[in-house]
């Protein structure tokens, strides 16, 4: 499936709900805010036909979002009917780790395929602070009980800040023991994100170098969003830089809110309102998802003057 820029677009990001368990100080306010009614969200089985036919048009990947995805009840079930769907090779889901180690074992029954989590600091006090909730302990423990299953695939987000920025050395020196790629994820002028200094990879760069020495680029054998390096005394650290290194050319990725709104660029409300057509046979909703696809933004213009940028929270995007 390509877009009107020529890109391949085979990478479909589903949040399953806005309601997340942690206050994140760039993602949603202490108070919290009103959730989607039950009656907007899009059921299980809404989720699962729109995968089919997303399938058929040639996404690949899908990836579970929030939110924090743990938090719906049931998502194991949609897991195993996804694994189902012709077409889709992985099933990955990003969480905040917090319901991860009981879970754990019915997700990997299910077939999920690999798991990002963030984690941001490895001091308590730091993390409640980004947080706003405790659980550092609970994430540890998720993040040693999913990097022991052989052949699943985890990796570590962090998303730097000036409220971390001391943390991240002994951060990169924890993932880098357990062999656990680790993603510095530049924050994003969206929502509560608008609120928070963010560094940018350059400044966590010189952070990792002056503690570790140069890093080594890795050559990706595709063009990829993350920028790879490898550690001097082993271990890998990836920049996701939407800011400072913008990936747009590259862009394979579309989004489904969880009340069934097609994003195609996570900065503009542009796309198509898939709830509002489901009740039209496959055929129709093929061709709204194609006819968005072929608008899709060439690129964002976070940071500069522009217009109709999406108001929504990242919560409420799916990140």
């Amino acid at each position: 499936m390509k877009d009107g820029q020529g890109r391949t677009i085979d990478y479909l990001r589903i949040s399953v709900t806005d309601r997340c368990d942690l206050r994140c100080v760039y993602c949603m306010p202490e108070c919290g805010v009103p959730s989607l009614s039950h009656e907007t969200v899009l059921r299980y089985e809404e989720i699962l036909r729109l995968a089919r036919i997303f399938a058929v048009l040639g996404i690949r990947k899908i990836r579970l979002t929030g939110g924090e995805p743990l938090t719906r009840k049931g998502l194991a079930q949609l897991i195993a009917a996804l694994s189902t769907v012709s077409g889709i090779e992985t099933i990955a889901m990003t969480t905040n780790g917090m319901l991860l180690s009981d879970m754990l074992p019915q997700l990997l029954d299910a077939g999920l395929s690999s798991v990002n989590i963030s984690l941001d600091t490895l001091d308590e006090a730091v993390f409640t602070a980004i947080t706003r909730r405790s659980g550092l302990k609970r994430v540890l423990d998720a993040i040693d009980r999913a990097a022991a299953v052989p052949t699943f695939g985890v990796k570590l987000n962090c998303v730097p800040t000036e409220l971390n920025r001391n943390g991240i050395p002994a951060l990169t020196a924890y993932a880098a023991e357990r062999s656990l790629p680790l993603r510095f994820i530049e924050l994003m002028p969206i929502g509560e994100g608008r609120n928070i200094r963010g560094l940018c990879e350059a400044e966590v760069s010189d952070i990792l170098e002056n503690a570790f020495g140069p890093l080594s680029p890795i050559v990706p054998e595709a063009p990829d969003k993350c920028r790879r390096f490898l550690l001097p005394g082993g271990g890998e650290i990836g920049f996701i830089s939407p800011m400072s290194h913008k990936f747009c050319a590259q862009c394979s990725r579309i989004r489904l809110t969880a009340d069934g709104k097609l994003k195609t660029c996570l900065q503009y409300d542009v796309g198509a309102d898939l709830r509002a057509l489901l009740s039209e046979d496959d055929a129709s909703i093929s061709e709204a998802i194609a006819q968005a696809i072929l608008h899709k933004p060439l690129c964002h213009h976070f940071g500069e003057a522009a217009s109709h940028t999406d108001t929504r929270k990242m919560f409420e995007i799916g990140g």
